[in-house]
This record gives C-alpha cells, sequence and structure tokens, in this order.
C-alpha cells in the first residue's frame, strides 16, 4: 500500500489489505469507552488491535493513549485490559506514559479531578528507534560523590554513577551543564487555542490529542522516511506532524467528515513549508 495517503474506510479492513511489517510507528487513541459520540461509528479493539499486530514490523512502536469512563460510580478499567490484550497478541508492553493535562474538565464533588491519560507504549521486541527527548535542565553542577540503589532485599549498594553537585556557589545551576530526558510524565497544553496551531481545523473534531503529543512520540519512535500509521486518524492530528517531520504517513478513519479536515490540515502543512523556502 502506498504511503502518504488518507484512507477514508473501517480501518480494519484496511489494515488487512496492507503488506505485514510495514509500519514503523502508530500514534493513535481509540474512544474511550462511551465518553465521545463519534457520528455513530462503533470500534472493535480486539480487531483493531489484532491488525496492528500484523502491519507492525519488528523493532516497531504503537502509542496507544487512552482513558477510563467512570460508570455506574466507577472506573470501567478497559484500559489496563486493552495494554493485557496487546501483550496477548505479543507485543512487550514497554513503557507506560502519562499525559498531564494544562487543562480540565469541570471538577468532580467526589474525586480528585481527572487530569492525566495513559500513553502506553507497545513494542514488537526492542524498539528499532529510541530518540529519547532532552529537554529537561540539568539542575546541578560538579561531584559530590557516588550514588545508592536499593536491592531486591532492601539493602543499599553503591553506584558507579555519581551525583552531580552544586558547584562552588552551592546552589541549584542552569542550562549550561545541558539536558536530561524528560520524566514519564509529559505536561502537554490542550484544549482550544492551545493544543493545535491550527486550532479552528482541528476543533472541528469532538476528541483530538494535542498536536505536541504526536509530535513528540513521532520524533521518539521514529526517523526520517519511517512510516507512521494512525488508523482512527480523525482530524488527521498524527497524518499532521508525521508529514511536517518528514515521516511518511497513512491516515484511515471511517468518517467521510474527519478525513476531508484531515486533508484540509496536511495541506497546511505543505503551505508552512513552502513559507520556509
Amino acid at each position: 500500500m502506498k504511503t502518504n495517503k488518507i484512507i477514508c474506510g473501517n480501518c480494519v479492513d484496511v489494515m488487512r489489505k496492507m503488506e505485514e511489517g510495514s509500519v514503523n510507528l502508530t500514534v493513535t487513541s481509540p474512544p474511550y469507552d462511551g465518553l465521545r459520540e463519534y457520528n455513530g461509528y462503533e470500534f472493535d479493539v480486539e480487531k483493531i488491535a489484532t491488525e496492528l499486530s500484523y502491519v507492525t514490523a519488528p523493532g516497531g512502536v504503537v502509542v496507544w493513549v487512552v482513558n477510563d469512563e467512570t460508570k455506574n460510580g466507577g472506573k470501567t478499567g478497559n484500559s489496563f485490559r486493552q495494554a493485557l490484550l496487546f501483550q496477548e497478541l505479543g507485543f512487550k508492553l514497554y513503557d507506560v506514559l502519562i499525559y498531564q493535562k494544562t487543562g480540565t474538565s469541570f471538577p468532580s464533588n467526589a474525586r480528585y479531578t481527572g487530569v492525566t491519560e495513559y500513553m502506553f507504549i507497545f513494542s514488537r521486541g526492542k524498539p528499532g528507534t529510541i530518540n529519547l527527548i532532552k529537554d529537561v535542565p540539568k539542575q546541578w553542577a560538579g561531584s559530590f560523590g557516588g550514588t545508592t540503589q536499593r536491592q531486591k532485599d532492601g539493602s543499599l549498594k553503591k553506584s558507579a554513577a555519581k551525583n552531580c553537585g552544586a558547584g562552588k556557589s552551592g546552589r541549584a545551576v542552569g542550562d549550561e551543564y545541558g539536558y536530561k530526558a524528560r520524566s514519564n510524565i509529559w505536561t502537554i497544553p490542550n484544549g482550544y487555542g492551545f493544543g493545535h496551531p491550527d486550532k479552528d481545523l482541528a476543533k472541528k473534531h469532538p476528541a483530538t490529542f494535542p498536536y505536541a503529543l504526536a509530535r513528540d512520540h513521532i520524533l521518539s519512535w521514529s526517523n526520517p522516511g519511517d512510516t507512521v500509521l494512525d488508523p482512527m486518524g480523525g482530524s488527521g492530528t498524527t497524518a499532521r506532524a508525521a508529514k511536517a517531520l518528514g515521516r511518511n504517513y497513512i491516515h484511515i478513519d471511517v468518517s467521510q467528515e474527519y478525513c476531508d479536515i484531515a486533508k484540509e490540515r496536511l495541506e497546511l502543512v505543505e503551505w508552512e513549508q513552502n513559507l520556509e523556502r
């Protein structure tokens, strides 16, 4: 199947026609239980995961962004069931990241305000590409000794790694000492006006994830020229980021309305790139 395409259709049927192992990275988000309406369409997670296991290349990664609905007084837990399903299909649960929102829905009187979603990182074996984003300034300079690690029996063992001290001034220093990899909690601006560079188009979909989320996963788990898939592509955030970063994209969505929005957003990328030339 050719890349750099917007395909309107059932993603299970489309992936069945794709070549085995043809996708390096998938960045997608299934509907969260009954939290959103998608023009009346339904999604069979088990079938989607099965086809993803077929099209994902050895060393390929699936980023699965998901959350749980509160129903009958409790969380459904379906996100965890989906993670176990991917493991049963042969994927490794390589990492679990948390997407922390800067904007939230109206707070509950009965629960702590929910500001996070899961970003499960599934891989076919060890990921073939790992480009950890290093954008956290190192806080200290110099050295004042070694670190210790807690062992299984509870004892402490000295590590070969060294702590970084505060230098002669005795206080924290800035980014002159470089950057380290971020933690597994990613704080990302979300909501209308913050999550997308083309907010007026993106908002036409009821539940987009932020552009920065797609961008940073594409940077982390793929290289230029790789193929990036979103089988439930919605308004095209993954495809937009993939194109801007020099990756090949495959966008699939069952809704013609959303495919049309994605087409407009991808045309914007070409316009933006032409402005930079």
